[in-house]
């Protein structure tokens, strides 16, 4: 028996042909389209069958294969199959199993079928309708004027959703069910208000069904009234990533906590079933107390510890270890690690709990200090390079070089002479122990041109060199021949007045003091000015004392003479 495109149309109007079509290309309307017959003939492509038909049908050999490819059936076996006879004899054995669980699924709905409940998927659409495939792989028609969908709505948007419908017929004639979404929506709309607020009322836990999971939480069903446990309500340690931890299908406890007629939604909780653990946090922990955790989760940040009680603690990575070097939380934890930590922050009315694992460690600093001291000479690396100096790793401490500390050349700067992993020798110069700062020299590691100088002059000696600055305490001349300068104080100028003085003359002067740590010369016009005196008047004296002699010389010889 056929039903034609023109009753479908009276019984469908805006459906027409496309619904038709949709029922299975028109061979669901055809009366016996199920047949057993004979497999005559299998080759690599396809499976010849025998329906007692003046001709054999033809069906691809893939109907007849398993996941893995092998054949469930071989020549000779009797198999069920559908037939259709539009454009030649065709047969199939998938659409026979299809088939065969609509007749099956209509058969045990018997005539009380009207507004049962099926659930599905939609699996594929056209202008007449959709199809929509049950979990078991029934599939059911729901027209489109029935979808309760905007007929501007993206269909290809819709395969894959899973909705709810009511049967509303089924025809027998066609071995098709027919359902609405319109239908279910409209009777209960009002069922699942007044449900929803009796399961909130009765202050109550139910078992419930997860339906869908997604990134923001899980859809459970009780009974027909669904609810939405959102994933801040999953546990008391904080948000939980829903698809981690749970399955659809899963059967799980929640209780209900609030109805949102407005927008018809039934918050569920999972976390409600228990006592709020952080009421006994507030009591029982307090900043400073150790606690023993577990290790329950590991991000690039750091960790999450697990106290026992539903109530997870934050570990940051710079609380892990005063260990610089620990670029990640893995590098010194594992999930599943029990550890002490101290307890640094308890903030109850945020449900915030932070934690430090090396506080209860030695400091590096305090270590340090143990060691050494002012004075000592060290090997470091060269961790950190600033403007103002460098920062040089001592093992677990870091110690500054400043950039006046480092060379006797106040022109030159660590950023200039190193680059991060120079081994340098340096000096501990200071050690701050309230705010925990090292202090560090290199310039006394090293000769001073003060000390290079000292080798070439002494105290006295005549120093030549041109003024290059005028201070209001003296003038600095730069020293012909040598890289360093020296300072003249105004007291040293002796008879050269300053007024007359300008840059760039020549000046002489007698090497007068050399401080070799702070790589100071200092010359003194007056000192060479009288030390020239001092020549002049040795000179002198030696002059006077030569001619007293021969004038003794003289009259001795002549006197012996007379004699």
């Amino acid at each position: 028996m056929k039903i034609s495109p023109e009753k479908i149309d009276e019984m469908y109007p805006n459906e027409g042909e496309d619904f038709v079509s949709m029922l299975g290309h028109s061979e669901q309307l055809e009366d016996n389209v199920l047949k057993e017959g004979n497999i005559v003939k299998i080759d690599n492509a396809n499976v010849m069958i025998d329906i007692k038909e003046k001709k054999e049908g033809r069906m691809s050999v893939d109907e007849i294969k398993d996941s893995h490819g092998k054949l469930l059936f071989k020549e000779g076996d009797c198999i069920l199959v559908y037939v259709s006879r539009r454009n030649g004899l065709k047969v199939s054995y998938k659409k026979a199993q299809k088939y065969k669980k609509i007749i099956d699924e209509i058969n045990s709905l018997g005539d009380n079928y009207k507004d049962k409940v099926v659930e599905g998927v939609i699996k594929e659409s056209n202008k007449g309708g959709y199809v929509v495939e049950s979990s078991s792989g029934i599939e059911y028609f729901m027209p489109r004027h029935l979808s309760a969908f905007s007929k501007d709505r993206d269909n290809s948007k819709l395969y894959g959703k899973s909705i709810k419908a009511c049967i509303v017929e089924i025809r027998h004639h066609t071995n098709s069910i027919i359902i609405s979404r319109k239908r279910y929506l409209d009777t209960n709309v009002a069922i699942q208000k007044e449900n929803a607020k009796k399961l909130v009322e009765s202050g109550l836990a139910y078992e419930g069904v997860i339906k869908s999971i997604t990134k923001f939480g899980l859809f459970v069903e009780i009974g027909a009234v669904e609810g939405l446990v959102h994933f801040t309500e999953i546990s008391y340690k904080g948000p939980v990533n829903p698809a981690k931890a749970y399955k659809v299908g899963e059967k799980i406890q929640v209780k209900p906590i609030e109805y949102n007629e407005e927008k018809n939604r039934l918050s569920l909780s999972i976390r409600a079933l228990f006592e709020d653990p952080w009421k006994e946090i507030k009591d029982e922990i307090k900043v400073g107390y150790v606690i023993r955790v577990v290790v329950s989760n590991l991000e690039s940040y750091g960790a999450f510890v697990d106290l026992g009680n539903d109530v997870e603690g934050f570990l940051h990575i710079s609380e892990m270890s005063w260990d610089k070097n620990i670029k990640q939380p893995s590098d010194c934890l594992k999930v599943g690690d029990e550890i002490n930590v101290e307890v640094i922050e308890v903030d109850v009315d945020n449900r915030k709990l932070r934690v430090s694992l090396k506080k209860l460690q030695d400091k590096p600093f305090d270590k340090f200090v143990k060691a050494h001291k002012v004075g000592d000479i060290l090997k470091g690396n060269v961790a950190t390079i600033t403007n103002f100096g460098a920062f040089v790793n001592l093992g677990n401490v870091d110690g500054l070089l400043h950039n006046e500390d480092a060379f006797w050349d106040k022109s030159k700067k660590c950023s200039d002479e190193f680059k991060v992993g120079d081994i340098i020798e340096v000096k501990i110069e200071k050690i701050d122990a309230t705010n925990e700062k090292i202090s560090l020299n290199r310039r006394y590691l090293i000769e001073s041109p003060s000390e290079k100088f000292a080798k070439k002059y002494n105290i006295d000696d005549e120093i030549s060199g041109k003024v290059i600055d005028i201070k209001d305490f003296g003038i600095f001349i730069k020293v012909d021949n040598e890289d360093i300068d020296a300072l003249i104080k105004n007291e040293d100028l002796g008879n050269l007045s300053r007024e007359n003085i300008k840059i760039g003359d020549a000046i002489k002067g007698a090497l007068a003091h050399i401080d070799k740590k702070t790589n100071r010369v200092r010359l003194s016009i007056r000192r060479l000015q009288k030390k020239k005196e001092r020549q002049e008047l040795n000179e002198y004296n030696s002059d006077e004392k030569i001619t007293l002699g021969d004038a003794i010389s003289d009259a001795f010889k002549s006197s012996l003479n007379k004699q």
